[in-house]
C-alpha cells in the first residue's frame, strides 16, 4: 500500500500525542491538589477500597477507559490514512485485438460516377465493423493517404462524408482531387494498391490486415508498379485484397486481372452492386483470426480506502457505545 499524503499519518500521530499529554498533564494537576475542593470525603474510604465489589468497579472502569483510549487511537489513525489516500498500483498493458482494414479508393474520371456509391458501401462496412482499425488512401495518377489506421469511427465517418461530398463540388479543385493528379495518367492502380499496402503499420507483428480496394482497373498510363507487382507485395507482407469492380461483369479482361490480384494475396473480387457484397466482404475479413497488438505497458494508481473506512466506522461505533456505557 502506497499514500500519496504521508504527512496526514504524522498529523494523526501528533494529534495522538498532544491529547496523551493534555490527559496526562489534567491528572497530574488533579492529583497535586491532593484532593482538595469540592471533592467530597468519605470516612473509612480505605475499607471501601478493600471490598471485592468495589474492586470489580474499579477494574471495569479502568478496562473501559483504556479500552476508550485505544478506540480513539486506532479511530485517529484509521482517520489518518484515510486522509492520506492508501492507493495501490497495477501494471496494465493496453492490448488491441483488432483486424486492420485499409480502403482503397480509385477516384480517377472513369470512376466518378460510381465513387459516391463506393463510399456508401465503405460507410455500410463500417456499421459491421467493431473494434478493427480503418485507414482510407486514394488514388489516380498518385495516391494520398486521407487518414491513418484508427479505431475513432466517428473520425472515420466524418472524413468519409467529406470526400463523398466532395464529388458533388462547385470549387475548382475538390477535396478529392487534392494530391491525386501528381503523376502522369490516371487509375494507376498497380501504385494505388501498393501505397494502401504500405500503409500498414507494425511490419515486425503478425497481425490481420485486409486492403478493400474499389476501382474499375481500367489503366491510363505508365504506372511505377504493376497490378500484379502490387498484389505480389501485398502478399508478402500478409496483406489480403477484396476488389469491388464496378464493372465486373461488362468486361471480361479487366475483371479478371483484378480478381486475379485479389485471389493471388488470398482474397477475392465482388460486383460494386452484387447483393452480397458487404456481407461477403466482412464475413472475409473476419475470418481471419485478430492478433493482438500490444501497447506500452502503464501503471495505474487507484484509490483504495475501503478497508480502512470500514475499520474508522466499526471504532467509532464502538468509541460511541463505550461512551455511553462509562457515562463520560
Amino acid at each position: 500500500m502506497a499514500l500519496a499524503n504521508f504527512w496526514m499519518i504524522v498529523v494523526a500521530i501528533a494529534v495522538i500525542l498532544i491529547a496523551i499529554a493534555i490527559g496526562l498533564v489534567l491528572g497530574l494537576r488533579r492529583d497535586g491538589r491532593g484532593g482538595s475542593g469540592e471533592t467530597a470525603r468519605i470516612a473509612r474510604a480505605e475499607r471501601l477500597r478493600t471490598l471485592p465489589t468495589f474492586r470489580q468497579a474499579l477494574r471495569r472502569r479502568v478496562l473501559a477507559l483504556s479500552g476508550i483510549l485505544i478506540l480513539g487511537t486506532v479511530a485517529t489513525v484509521a482517520a489518518g490514512v484515510i486522509a492520506a489516500r492508501p492507493m495501490s498500483s497495477q501494471t496494465i498493458q493496453p492490448v488491441n485485438t483488432s483486424r486492420d482494414i485499409m480502403l482503397c479508393l480509385d477516384v480517377s474520371g472513369s470512376m466518378s460516377e460510381v465513387d459516391v456509391e463506393v463510399l456508401a458501401v465503405f460507410e455500410e462496412l463500417l456499421s459491421d465493423f467493431e473494434g478493427e482499425r480503418i485507414g482510407l488512401t486514394i488514388f489516380n495518377s498518385s495516391p494520398v493517404q486521407i487518414f491513418p489506421l484508427t479505431d475513432d469511427y466517428d473520425f472515420i465517418r466524418e472524413h468519409l462524408a467529406s470526400i463523398r461530398e466532395s464529388f458533388d463540388y462547385s470549387e475548382e479543385v475538390p477535396e478529392h482531387w487534392v494530391g491525386t493528379l501528381n503523376g502522369a495518367g490516371a487509375s494507376l492502380i498497380g501504385d494505388g494498391l501498393a501505397a494502401c499496402a504500405l500503409g500498414f503499420d507494425h511490419p515486425d507483428q503478425e497481425r490481420s490486415r485486409s486492403v478493400i480496394l474499389a476501382t474499375d482497373n481500367e489503366v491510363n498510363g505508365a504506372s511505377i508498379v504493376t497490378l500484379e507487382e502490387a498484389a505480389a507485395y501485398a502478399k508478402s507482407k500478409g496483406v489480403r485484397v477484396f476488389g469491388l469492380n464496378p464493372v465486373q461483369g461488362k468486361d471480361a479482361e479487366v475483371s479478371a486481372q483484378l480478381t486475379e490480384a485479389a485471389e493471388m494475396t488470398g482474397g477475392t473480387a465482388y460486383g460494386l452492386r452484387d447483393t452480397t457484397t458487404v456481407a461477403d466482404i466482412v464475413s472475409q475479413v473476419q475470418e481471419q483470426e485478430a492478433t493482438e497488438l500490444r501497447g506500452q505497458a502503464q501503471v495505474v494508481w487507484t484509490d483504495t480506502p475501503n478497508l480502512w473506512i470500514v475499520v474508522l466506522m466499526v471504532v467509532a461505533l464502538s468509541f460511541v457505545v463505550m461512551l455511553w456505557r462509562v457515562r463520560l
